[in-house]
């Protein structure tokens, strides 16, 4: 059985990549994971292409990652796509986000999608491919998401790291790095914090359907980083060349205007 596997699935860029893999990829099933378990059963109602199995859990919790752990080695699948989209974003300086905030975004961003990567590979073979979702906030530190652009510096470097660790299994993988998403929950959410306005504004957001069609693209090319749209690759490029101090200072301007 060919599956693909979506993390986050039940909204935003996660979702997004449920409808778009199954319009373009032949599969048996889309095993779509996140916690909410309605907005699942509604994703895969809407989907009739391809057979999409609903698996709630909070990949935060050990017992959730034993319990599809278990799953797997029942069904053993064979994993084509693995898209780890989980991950959320807190806005604000170090006193303005509680430190409950601070280790969700370390243990969603960071470790839950290392432990699903470390899951499905044993499932997975030549050929398959490993979308990290990351963002252009990895490129370098940001004052007012210090947090969150750490979270995903580590899953960017994680990603690199284990393109070249898979490359003799034939398994690519691909760091997606996207800018801001409007139409998505991220920005909603980051902003509920003591500072809601550390951020004020987000010129030329991206929006979901093109970030996960240029996604899907770049994994099919095998690169290493997805940059999905003109912001996310003039940073990456602009990051690689000047340095944090002053990325940092040009970032401290841009957000306060």
């Amino acid at each position: 059985m060919q599956i693909a596997i979506v993390t986050g699935a039940s909204s935003g860029l996660g979702r997004e990549f449920v409808r778009q893999i199954s319009e373009t990829e032949p599969l048996d099933e889309i095993w779509v994971i996140a916690r909410r378990e309605t907005r699942l059963q509604q994703l895969a109602a809407e989907i009739s292409s391809v057979q999409v199995r609903p698996v709630a859990l909070d990949l935060t919790h050990q017992k959730s990652l034993q319990q599809l752990q278990a799953l797997l080695q029942r069904e053993k699948p064979d994993i084509r796509i693995l898209v780890n989209a989980a991950g959320f974003g807190k806005m604000g300086s170090y006193a303005d986000i509680s430190r409950c905030d601070c280790d969700g975004m370390i243990d969603l961003n960071c470790r839950a999608a290392v432990d699903m990567t470390m899951l499905a590979l044993p499932y997975m073979r030549k050929g398959a491919r490993i979308l990290e979702i990351c963002s252009t906030a990895g490129f370098q530190p940001l004052p007012g998401l210090g947090v969150y652009a750490a979270s995903k510096a580590f899953l960017l470097r994680y990603s690199r790291a284990l393109r070249w660790e898979l490359f003799p299994r034939g398994i690519h993988t691909t760091a997606v790095c996207p800018y801001w998403v409007k139409d998505t929950e991220f920005i909603p959410t980051a902003r509920k914090t003591k500072d809601a306005k550390a951020v004020r504004h987000f010129p030329l957001a991206s929006h979901a359907h093109s970030v996960v069609k240029l996604a899907l693209w770049d994994s099919q090319l095998d690169l290493a980083v997805s940059t999905p749209s003109p912001v996310s690759f003039v940073h990456r490029l602009t990051a690689k060349f000047i340095p944090h101090c002053v990325m940092i200072a040009i970032w401290e301007l841009l957000r306060r205007i």
